[in-house]
């Protein structure tokens, strides 16, 4: 019985779902709801509302927040999100958000780029950038 109680809460333990925090520049005073930051990272809106182009960064496909942030913030899993760029990129009518390899790296690009915005596990967030929202 102690075995079947061990298995069961170790399974639920692995499908509890991070939180997502979506970032920017600690000098950035934009906000930006759920739809805004989807449009993003989608390539249907390139600039924020001050005029200044967006450096969107994302995480590696490989990375389980980057499968988390298509799916709460997107709504679409991480291959329709690749298959949507796919034709976007084929067609020359986007190009994807710029790859980092992790959160370290995710928070270095932020924090030196003005204009950028990016995502990471909530947990990882350090002082060099600014939360913007939370899923």
């Amino acid at each position: 019985m102690n075995k079947l109680i061990s298995v069961f809460l170790l399974s639920s333990s692995l499908n509890v779902m991070a939180e997502v925090a979506v970032v920017v520049h600690p000098s950035s005073t934009v906000t930006l709801d759920q739809d805004e930051i989807a449009k993003i990272y989608l390539g249907k809106t390139k600039s924020f509302a001050n005029g200044n182009k967006i450096d969107i960064a994302s995480l590696d496909d490989g990375d389980p927040i980057t499968s988390e942030f298509n799916e709460k913030v997107l709504k679409k899993s991480s291959s329709q999100v690749n298959a949507y760029w796919s034709k976007l990129v084929f067609t020359g009518k986007g190009t994807p958000p710029q790859k980092v390899d992790n959160s370290a790296a995710m928070i270095n690009f932020v924090a030196s780029t003005e204009n950028a915005i990016g995502f990471i596990d909530a947990n990882k967030v350090t002082d060099g950038v600014k939360v913007i929202a939370k899923f």
